[in-house]
C-alpha cells in the first residue's frame, strides 16, 4: 500500500492536508473493493452518457414547423417522431442521475465512517477518493453541455404539451409506456435546474447527513474540504505535478477541485466561502487563475454562477473581487 499512497507529508497546518492523492494509478485495495466494483459498474456508462449528449442536436426545426402549421398532419408528425427518441435519451440521462446518487452515498459512506478521519480515509482509500472525484469530474462535465444546449428544454416542453393535448382527447400514445406522467415530472424538475447533476449530488449529499445523524456533519463536509485542499496542494506543488504523466490529469484535478468547493458550498451551512469555511477559497482561485485562461474559463463561471453563497454578505470583497 506504501507505494499507492506516496505520501511526502501529511501537515494540516497552513494549507490543510498534503499528500499526493494518486488520481492515474490507485488501485482498490481488499477493503475496499467491494464498492470500488459497485461504483465502477456506474462509471463505466459515464463516457457513453457524454458522448451521448454532446452529440444531442435537438428537434428545434421541426417543431417550429409543427407549431407553425397546427393544421399540417405531416409536419406534426415528423416533429413528434424527432421528439420521442430524444425524450427517450433524457430518460437514460435521467435515470443514470439515480444511480450516481446511490453511488456517492455508497462512496460518503465509506470516506467518513469512523473511526479514521477524512484525511485518512482519503489516504488510505485512495482508489475510492479516485472514483469520488470521478464522479465529480463527470458531474461538471455533464452539467457544462447541459447548460450550452437549450433544445434540451424545448425539446422536453414540446413533448409534455403534446402529451397533455393528447390527454384530454383520451389518446394514448405509445411513448407513455416508456414515459409516463410520473415519470415526466420527475425528468422535468431534473431539467428546469441549470446544474442537474450537481443537484442530484448535493441532495444525495445531505440526504447522507440527514440519515446518518450518528455521524457528525463534520465527517461529510471535512471529506469535501480536504478533497479541495489535497488538489489545490497538488496543482500548485511542483514536485507533486511533476508526477502527473499527462495534462489532461492537470485539467481533471482543477475539475473535481471546483467540483467538490461547489458540492460543500451547497452542503455546508454557511457555505465555502465564509472566513469559517475549511477551504483556502484564495488559494483555490488562485490556482485557477494561473493556468491558461481558455483552460479555465468554464470552472471559474462555475464558481461564479453555480455556488450557492458566493454572495453572501459573510463572502470576503477580496474574494468577490478575485471572481469578477
Amino acid at each position: 500500500m506504501g507505494n499507492l499512497l506516496k505520501v511526502l507529508t501529511c501537515t494540516e497546518l497552513d494549507q490543510g492536508p498534503n499528500f499526493f492523492l494518486d488520481f492515474e494509478n490507485a488501485q482498490p485495495t481488499d477493503g475496499e473493493q467491494e464498492v470500488w466494483n459497485q461504483i465502477s459498474a456506474v462509471l463505466q456508462d459515464s463516457e457513453s452518457m457524454l458522448a451521448d449528449l454532446q452529440a444531442y442536436k435537438g428537434a428545434g426545426q421541426e417543431i417550429r414547423d409543427a407549431i407553425q402549421n397546427p393544421n399540417d398532419i405531416q409536419l406534426q408528425e415528423k416533429a413528434w417522431n424527432s421528439v420521442c427518441p430524444l425524450v427517450v435519451r433524457l430518460k437514460r440521462f435521467y435515470e443514470f442521475s439515480l444511480r450516481l446518487e446511490k453511488a456517492l452515498q455508497s462512496l460518503l459512506e465509506s470516506l467518513t465512517c469512523p473511526p479514521y478521519t477524512p484525511t485518512q480515509h482519503l489516504e488510505r482509500e485512495q482508489a475510492l477518493a479516485k472514483e469520488f472525484a470521478e464522479i465529480l469530474h463527470f458531474t461538471l462535465r455533464f452539467d457544462e453541455l447541459k447548460m450550452r444546449n437549450p433544445a434540451i428544454q424545448n425539446d422536453f416542453s414540446y413533448y409534455r404539451r403534446t402529451i397533455s393535448r393528447n390527454r384530454i382527447n383520451n389518446m394514448h400514445l405509445d411513448i407513455e409506456n416508456e414515459v409516463n406522467n410520473e415519470m415526466a415530472n420527475r425528468m422535468s424538475l431534473f431539467y428546469a435546474e441549470a446544474t442537474p447533476m450537481l443537484k442530484t449530488l448535493s441532495n444525495a449529499t445531505t440526504h447522507f447527513v440527514s440519515e446518518n445523524k450518528t455521524l457528525p456533519i463534520e465527517n461529510t463536509t471535512d471529506c469535501l474540504s480536504t478533497m479541495a485542499s489535497v488538489c489545490k496542494v497538488m496543482l500548485e506543488t511542483p514536485e507533486y505535478r511533476s508526477r502527473f504523466t499527462s495534462e489532461e490529469t492537470l485539467m481533471f484535478c482543477m475539475r473535481v477541485m471546483v467540483g467538490v468547493i461547489i458540492l460543500y458550498d451547497h452542503v455546508h451551512p454557511v457555505g465555502a466561502f465564509s472566513k469559517t469555511s475549511k477551504i483556502d477559497m484564495k488559494g483555490c482561485i488562485k490556482v485557477l487563475k494561473e493556468q491558461p485562461p481558455d483552460t479555465v474559463e468554464g470552472l471559474l463561471n462555475a464558481l461564479r454562477f453555480t455556488t450557492k453563497h458566493l454572495n453572501d454578505e459573510s463572502t470576503s470583497k477580496q474574494i468577490r473581487a478575485m471572481l469578477q
